[in-house]
């Protein structure tokens, strides 16, 4: 039997992930986070009626081993910068609607999508009930909205101290059974509070994860995000996690020991962006340090309008790590 996976996140993080691990002999589940609210989300949520697509179709697009993959993978990815009302939006997220429309429920509609694009594995939302995330910050201000509190107009600096969901909602009971039955369950990179712990929140997962006998493992980010975790180190990000999902939970935390490019640092810097530094020292967990870096900077699509980070892991390094947990 193939040893069970499961990726806990949204964004780019988890399409690094899963684009590795795909290249293994893996049962691979990827469960993503729904409390998306900026760009194409707000259009789905208000217009559509639906749930967000776009950590949906990321994980579908890091998955799929459909013939022509590279050219598949460009048009889902696509971004209309043309035309009134469409730009900035994916031809991957309308498709995902369209479907949506057709089928008359969204879930159907990621499973089909699934078995268009071939994909190794699956994908799963950590809940389907509509909620937004609600950030209280150090001095009490609150923010609600993914969005906003993603990219803040001011007070970016300030420490997030608590964050909730509006209403509460339940997880998915498939996303619950995968999480219970993994050998292996993989937290992150991402935005630690929009794309990781917005999951942690939804209710049941923590007791899922904690229930589970899989190995569990923390992939910390390369850089600090304005707005969620401004110069935070990697011990920070940990404390932080820990905090929502509890301690003593995970096994293992992996971290970058690569330097990152020098132009790179300074771009980050004007975005009051920092490189995340490790000063892990362990205990209850064992600490994998290791060159996670990939080559190249990441260059911005046609009609996004959205901030996207310039470095990420590289995909085959952290997937070698993460199988030989599983040993």
């Amino acid at each position: 039997m193939k040893p069970k996976v499961v990726v806990i996140g949204g964004g780019t993080g988890t399409y690094t992930v899963l684009s590795g691990l795909k290249n293994y002999d893996l049962d691979i589940t990827a469960i993503v986070s729904m409390a998306d609210s900026g760009g194409t989300a707000k259009i789905e949520r208000d217009e559509f009626g639906m749930l967000p697509n776009s950590d949906i179709r990321k994980a579908l697009l890091a998955l799929s081993q459909t013939e022509n993959s590279d050219i598949i993978r460009q048009l889902f990815s696509y971004r209309f910068y043309k035309g009134v009302g469409i730009s900035g939006i994916s031809f991957g997220n309308f498709f995902l609607a369209a479907l949506t429309d057709i089928l008359g429920d969204q879930v159907d509609a990621v499973g089909m999508a699934g078995k268009i694009l071939n994909t190794k594995g699956r994908v799963l939302p950590i809940s389907t009930q509509p909620t937004n995330l609600l950030a209280t910050y150090e001095g009490g201000t609150k923010i609600l909205g993914e969005h906003y509190i993603d990219e803040p107009l001011k007070n970016g600096k300030k420490r997030i101290v608590n964050l909730e969901l509006i209403p509460e909602v339940n997880i998915y009971p498939l996303a619950r059974k995968a999480i219970i039955d993994a050998d292996l369950i993989v937290i992150g990179p991402g935005d630690l509070y929009t794309s990781i712990i917005a999951n942690l929140i939804v209710g049941g997962v923590k007791e899922a994860i904690c229930k589970s006998q899989a190995v569990k493992v923390y992939i910390v980010n390369l850089i600090s995000k304005f707005g969620e975790t401004y110069k935070y180190t990697a011990q920070d990000h940990v404390r932080d996690l820990e905090g929502y999902l509890g301690k003593n939970i995970l096994n293992f935390v992996a971290v970058n020991s690569s330097p990152l490019p020098s132009k790179i640092i300074k771009k980050y810097k004007e975005e009051n962006g920092y490189p995340v530094k490790d000063d892990l020292k362990g205990g209850t967990y064992k600490v994998l340090r290791g060159d996670f870096l990939a080559e190249g900077v990441v260059a911005r699509d046609k009609g996004d309008t959205l901030k996207r980070s310039l470095v990420r892991h590289d995909p085959e390094k952290l997937a070698k790590v993460l199988v030989k947990l599983l040993d």
